[in-house]
């Protein structure tokens, strides 16, 4: 009966790369995929993020893998970088795929997820929140969660990237 679940994934894409760059590893994206269909029966997999024309390759490698890609424009952070707020984005696509999924699965440590996180917790539709470390968690998520907060920093032989052996 479990692999008859439909369960999507919401992940902030940039929370998650610098969590777990933070963490001294990188993640592999495809391993991290299959990991979520595996472990969480995720079937569709939202991975919202910045557009930089730049990065077409790396959007092709995140499609193929299975990812579903939402795009959000960039604009300069003050500070030489870029910024790509997903928030809203994320948010709104949960509701509208809402009646869709039987869990969803929330990737990220951003406190701004709290009353996400916490409408879907108490209406039985919450499957998970992965975070990268406890340490860069928002405590409203955790506090939103409950028992279905779980942490990346515990998961890189499983889905962190391998040296290449050439």
């Amino acid at each position: 009966m479990k692999n008859k679940e439909n369960n999507f994934a919401f992940i902030d894409s940039q929370n998650v790369y610098k969590g777990i760059q933070s963490l001294g590893w990188a993640l592999d994206w495809v391993r991290f995929r299959v990991y979520l269909a595996e472990k969480y029966k995720v079937k569709t997999a939202y991975l919202f993020i910045g557009f930089i024309p730049e990065h077409n390759d790396l959007y092709d490698e995140l499609q193929k893998a299975g990812f579903v890609l939402k795009f959000k424009p960039v604009l300069p952070d003050g500070r030489g970088g870029v910024k790509g707020n997903i928030d809203a984005d994320l948010v709104l696509q949960a509701m509208i795929d809402y009646p869709s999924y039987d869990k969803a699965i929330l990737v990220t440590s951003d406190g701004d997820f709290y009353s996400l996180a916490r409408y879907l917790y108490d209406n039985k539709k919450l499957g998970a929140i992965l975070s990268p470390h406890i340490k860069t968690c928002s405590s409203l998520l955790r506090k939103s969660a409950r028992e279905r907060m779980f942490y990346m920093d515990t998961l890189k032989h499983k889905i962190g990237k391998r040296k290449s052996t050439a």
